[in-house]
């Protein structure tokens, strides 16, 4: 009897302990997203204005706008929490978000990232390209890259669910950022799965945004024994 007292002491200072120091187990929502019916052909991007452009895609490159894999993967769709977070902020990470402008092409189409966060935007290509941000509610820039290898550095000042980026030189780059006060988000790969971490335990809406396909919300709770499941479904609009 006495063991079995001391355990329980002991697990109540050790919760007790950890509730003080402010660390929580945290929990996760997993799932897929998929596109039913027949999703809107890829066309072929006319790159001919731009020789080192056709020169960097030798086999041509089709647009990054709808990408359905098989069994209906939907690809670069940005899903997040949007509301159920509170008021708390979260500080940016240390590390940048990257862009880099490939093969007259940006990479990657869509990412996200958090308040105040370095957004390093490169340029792989012996051409020139330039970024043209459309934020509404920070501030717009417009920066010229005209060098193989080079690099400048943004950042957003306020949440905004999408930002478009694109380059007025090439008219078929373009490319989203998802700007969020906290860094609860994910963007489908291509098998149209995705998953957000590190979740205290409580109930959320989730939303998921793509830029032709519009958005779709749900709410979903997470607890801290086993990820909460959170699948989504498009279709062509009628």
């Amino acid at each position: 009897m006495k063991l079995r007292l001391f355990a329980a002491s002991s697990a109540l200072l050790a919760a007790s302990l950890f509730a003080a120091a402010g660390i929580a187990t945290a929990g996760s929502i997993k799932g897929k997203v998929t596109f039913t019916g027949d999703a809107p052909q890829r066309r072929t991007i006319q790159m001919s204005a731009d020789p080192k452009c056709e020169e960097a895609n030798p086999d041509g490159r089709t647009g990054d706008l709808f990408i359905v894999n098989d069994g209906g993967a939907f690809q670069n769709v940005f899903v997040y929490v949007k509301e159920g977070q509170g008021d708390t902020k979260a500080e940016p990470p240390a590390e940048p978000a990257i862009i880099d402008q490939q093969g007259c092409m940006y990479e990657p189409h869509v990412l996200g990232v958090v308040v105040g966060q370095t957004v390093e935007i490169r340029n792989s290509d012996a051409t020139l390209h330039n970024v043209h941000a459309l934020p509404e509610n920070s501030k717009q820039f417009n920066n010229a890259m005209p060098m193989k290898g080079m690099t400048i550095k943004k950042r957003f000042t306020s949440p905004e669910v999408m930002v478009r980026l694109k380059c007025d030189v090439h008219p078929w780059m373009s490319a989203y950022v998802g700007v969020l006060d906290h860094p609860h988000f994910a963007v489908t790969g291509a098998d149209g799965s995705f998953e957000i971490e590190n979740l205290p335990a409580g109930t959320y809406t989730v939303e998921a945004w793509h830029e032709k396909a519009g958005t779709q919300t749900q709410k979903v709770t997470v607890s801290d024994d086993a990820p909460a499941a959170a699948d989504f479904s498009f279709a062509p609009k009628t």
